[in-house]
């Protein structure tokens, strides 16, 4: 653990050659919450370079998937630091956590953690800019000010480019607590900003890990056993090896750490293309093991009745049973959910060399540092020696965060002594890699006549994630159904229990991760209460929301309030009447990943057929960074939920998935897109996520749409499911 301080390393930083480098650091709490990311005392995770011709580089030491966080969060270190935009380069940092801090992406974390300490980052470069012009002009730092890359003379008409300052502002001393920008001084936070490499997007130039070429590289396709702890019985190579182009063929063991390899036959070749015809040349016979029986049919039915009785009681308060049994009214219902494949359009791929003194990746990656950490196992070397150079990641949802792909591709590389490209294909992946839960959700609830809910019943059953790294994890534990509990509706007797949910397959984080399921649950079954009471859904919601007197919920309470109010308004939900037979509009909110978000959403239903005309979000998730960045993930998260709750399930049969590629697990096409129209509320609350919570909204709100044009419930998704 480092011992240095965070004014130390900043005094330090800017020393060392021509031009100004500054590192900044982020404080060990940051992370307490955020589990499973973890951080030693110091870790520097973001660097600024400004080079004597004035040219700056900001480096992002965030994973770049689509999500434009490399746009975000350094343009929030340029605002701070008064730099021209057009003047800035955006690089991505490598894996390195002792110099970029904790580089794990996901859970909506990014901007979350690091835009306060790179916002500092920008304000210390400032200062330090601003000091090194007050020296060369012998007056008080009071009398310099910066702008767009000049720091001016507030007396005359003196000015300084930051290239002429920067190596003079390299010995200047670092400010402990940079003084930052108010609101109204922003130039890039929270306006539209393009990405910084859109144009290279749009012409094909950017470079995804797939891209990766080197000298002298071999391609390699894989095959592993289709069930879950399946063995390798007999593999016969000679058909793929008489393949012209096919130089060899390799059987990995499984190396069982989580995000290890499962084990596999994996074909070397002078292209990728041969190498995938050598895959499907082998003859390969697996020993399918325990999971075999693993049916999803049968399984979501268990689910079902695992959560349809007395379950292990994670936490409760009041006596729920006991109100139950004395409501006036109750009601209850129970919501399933299949698997969830993260198919994202670049499939999994990496390129690893393995040399007796060193090893070197290139990967599309979430978490260089746990390739780190799998490779130096797996090699038996320190994590610090593996060199991991993150690439452009296209597409990821959680899938990326895992590294079995780049775990294989160290094997053939040290195997074949060459630097390997392993791509798996995408029925690969589909078929093989890790699955959003199964999941089923029971809620009883007990009303008075006025629509008041007085008691809470939820059981939850869904494989959990904690079984990756522990097998014996039958049921989700307790954190996992902490959001369930928390949640701001006011319910005086709550109890949320958790049902036996052994996991057949790999259970991996995927996008808004559990609040698909509770956001889907609590949200229709809010609105099914609100049609029993015989009151207004809005209306109803309201009533739940301030029946809640936990003063430590308040902002909670009204932020909710406030989004489901601007997404009500905007759809035109209080005019709903006015709409034509077989219309319906439906609103939904849920408070997930620090961010609150309400949708409403408008559909046209007749018979089988439902088009969703428009939808309406409204999203509270504090200081938005970049408004055309924001609009886009609501957009995407629109697209998601739209999938997951019409089409997309994976389906299990004799412990394999059925599915294969997008045209038996079918997501949204651009001729099914409705109008989406985001509101971002304007706050100057500290940013929370935004990448997650957009998903879970919106399976609720189409359901509960549909039941306003139809009086159909839907309880089970995908609504739609396809024929597999």
């Amino acid at each position: 653990m480092s011992t240095f301080t965070r004014r130390t390393f900043l005094k330090t930083a800017g020393i060392g050659g021509s031009g100004l480098m500054l590192g900044v650091s982020l404080p060990a709490s940051a992370l307490s919450n955020d589990k499973p990311f973890k951080q030693d005392e110091f870790n520097p995770n973001a660097f600024i370079h400004l080079s004597e011709d004035g040219s700056t580089t900001i480096y992002c030491g965030r994973c770049e998937m689509g999500q434009g966080i490399s746009t975000a969060l350094p343009a929030a270190v340029a605002d701070e630091m008064e730099a021209d935009w057009d003047q800035v380069t955006v690089l991505q940092g490598e894996g390195n956590e002792d110099k970029y801090g904790p580089q794990a992406t996901g859970g909506s974390a990014s901007i979350r953690l690091m835009y306060l300490p790179m916002r500092e980052a920008g304000a210390a470069a400032k200062f330090m800019l601003e000091a090194a012009a007050a020296k060369k002009w012998n007056t008080d730092i009071s009398q310099c000010y910066a702008k767009k890359h000049v720091v001016y003379h507030r007396g005359s008409d003196k000015k300084l480019s930051f290239g002429e300052l920067a190596t003079l502002a390299g010995t200047m001393p670092a400010p402990e607590k940079p003084t930052l920008k108010q609101k109204s001084q922003y130039q890039y936070i929270g306006k539209e900003l393009k990405r910084h490499d859109q144009d290279d997007v749009v012409v094909g130039k950017r470079v995804y890990g797939v891209d990766t070429k080197l000298p002298g590289m071999k391609y390699a396709a894989i095959v592993h056993c289709p069930v879950l702890d399946g063995k390798l019985k007999s593999v016969d190579k000679s058909a793929a090896l008489a393949i012209k182009g096919v130089s060899d063929v390799i059987e990995i063991d499984r190396f069982d750490i989580p995000f290890g390899s499962l084990g596999g036959v994996a074909v070397v070749a002078d292209n990728s293309w041969t190498a995938q015809q050598g895959v499907k040349a082998l003859k390969v016979e697996w020993d399918t093991g325990k999971n075999a029986v693993y049916e999803t049919k049968a399984y979501k039915k268990q689910l079902i009745a695992n959560v349809e009785k007395s379950a292990e009681v994670m936490d409760s308060r009041g006596d729920t049973p006991k109100a139950l049994e004395k409501a006036k009214h109750t009601h209850s219902a129970t919501y399933t959910g299949g698997h969830l494949c993260h198919a994202p359009m670049e499939p999994n791929a990496s390129v690893v060399w393995v040399k007796e003194d060193s090893c070197e990746v290139w990967a599309s990656t979430q978490s260089p540092a746990d390739i780190q950490k799998v490779l130096g196992q797996y090699l038996q070397r320190e994590p610090k020696d593996i060199k991991v150079n993150v690439m452009m990641a296209g597409g990821a949802f959680g899938r990326k965060f895992k590294c079995d792909y780049v775990h294989e591709a160290a094997v053939i590389s040290q195997k074949v002594n060459a630097p390997v490209q392993l791509t798996w294909t995408r029925e690969e992946d589909m078929r093989t890699g890790y699955y959003h839960s199964v999941s089923a959700q029971h809620i009883e609830a007990g009303f008075d006549d006025d629509g008041n809910v007085d008691a809470w019943l939820q059981r939850v059953a869904f494989p959990s994630i904690n079984s990756l790294f522990d097998k014996s994890v039958e049921r989700a534990p307790k954190g996992a159904t902490k959001d369930v509990y928390n949640h701001p509706f006011g319910v005086k007797n709550m109890q949320v229990e958790s049902g036996l949910a052994p996991a057949h397959t790999r259970i991996g984080w995927y996008r808004a991760v559990y609040a698909i399921f509770y956001g889907f649950a609590i949200a229709s079954f809010a609105d099914e209460l609100a049609h029993k009471a015989g009151i207004d859904s809005f209306a109803f919601l309201n009533k739940l929301y301030d029946n809640n007197t936990n003063p430590k919920q308040t902002e909670q309470i009204e932020r909710s309030k406030h989004v489901l109010a601007l997404a009500a308004e905007k759809s035109g939900y209080h005019q709903r009447d006015k709409l034509p037979d077989g219309q319906g509009i439906g609103l939904a909110v849920h408070y997930s990943f620090s961010s609150y978000v309400a949708m409403a959403v408008h559909v046209e239903v007749d018979g089988d057929n439902i088009k969703v005309l428009n939808v309406d979000c409204a999203v509270d998730c504090g200081q938005v960074l970049n408004l055309d960045g924001a609009t886009a993930q609501m957009e995407g998260a629109v697209v998601m939920g739209m999938s997951l709750s019409l089409y997309t399930e994976i389906v299990f049969r004799d412990g394999q998935v059925v599915n294969s590629n997008f045209h038996d697990y079918p997501v949204l096409r651009i001729n099914e897109m409705p109008n989406v129209r985001v509101h971002l509320v304007d706050s100057d609350k500290e940013p929370t996520g935004l990448g997650e919570p957009g998903v879970s909204p919106f399976p609720p709100a189409l359901a509960n749409a549909i039941f306003a044009a139809t009086g159909k419930r839907y309880r089970d998704l995908p609504i739609k499911p396809m024929s597999v």
